[in-house]
């Protein structure tokens, strides 16, 4: 399944893809993707509903984010081989984990907003998961269990916040917009190799990354094992997982967004993105 969110920010309300591409309404069936929402149980009961005698969403509905009540919003650095090549950094023997304030998160086609004493703006194309049941010490055989579907995240970075000011990577992660979600969240029947994905993220129509998901160094079901080894993740809960080679600071000589710059963003099976970069606005 395909699933969405779809309204003005904050009123979102839950919608699937039919067969057809088009967006049906599901909140007389549920309140939204989010808590129990998101269990095995909940979509499994959504997956059998007759989506032709659901309501059509309005052809231009704003998309929002596809999940709902996300508590905790967790990056992985430096989990694909050629990334941490390019960047001159060693392959990590261990996840590398941080946080992006849930109050980045937006929809997959908002603007994207320059923040306030920002020069170095980057971008990040990757897959990310959203958990669908209470994680705590999972085994990683045992991922299908917890994870509700995937989709696109932009890990949208300020690079001197980053590294320059004080060596948090969550004070570069964590501004308003700077984590687009979406599309879809596409449930893992939906996908046959999470392994073996294309990516890409353009700027302006021209190429910045290619990669896949292939060279992702601790795969999904690792990548969750682990987490839950330090916390416990609720249902809405996003993991993102880290980004192929080409991001901005990287390249030769760097390059970083400016307003007016739009931003695609592709990975085989999860649809696409789109943001236009806006100056700060309140």
């Amino acid at each position: 399944m395909k699933l969405v969110r779809f309204g003005a920010p904050g009123v979102e309300r839950p919608g699937i893809l039919d067969s057809n591409g088009e967006i049906r309404n599901l909140s007389e069936i549920i309140p939204d993707f989010s808590g129990e929402y998101l269990s095995p149980a909940s979509l499994a009961r959504v997956r059998e509903l007759d989506l032709e005698k659901l309501p059509k969403a309005p052809n231009d509905a704003r998309l929002g984010p596809p999940v709902a009540g996300t508590h905790n919003f967790i990056a992985i650095g430096l989990n694909y081989a050629d990334h941490a090549k390019e960047t001159g950094q060693e392959i990590p023997t261990e996840p590398i984990l941080f946080n992006k304030a849930t109050t980045s998160i937006c929809g997959p086609d908002d603007d994207v907003m320059i923040p306030r004493n920002s020069r170095h703006l980057d971008w990040e194309v990757e897959i990310a998961f959203v958990i669908g049941a209470r994680a705590r010490y999972v085994e990683a055989k045992d991922w299908a269990d917890y994870i509700a579907g995937y989709c696109i995240c932009n890990d949208v970075s300020e690079r001197r916040f980053q590294s320059k000011r004080g060596g948090q990577w969550v004070k570069g992660k964590s501004a308003e917009t700077f984590g687009p979600i979406g599309p879809w969240l596409v449930t893992p029947d939906e996908i046959a190799d999470v392994d073996n994905l294309a990516m890409s993220l353009d700027v302006d129509g021209a190429r910045k990354q290619t990669g896949s998901t292939a060279t992702m160094i601790f795969k999904i079901p690792e990548l969750l094992a682990y987490v839950t080894e330090f916390m416990v993740l609720e249902p809405g809960d996003i993991i993102t997982t880290g980004t192929p080679p080409g991001v901005g600071t990287a390249r030769n000589p760097k390059e970083f967004l400016k307003p007016g710059n739009v931003m695609e963003l592709k990975i085989e099976g999860l649809g696409i993105q789109r943001q236009k970069v806006i100056d700060f606005k309140l």
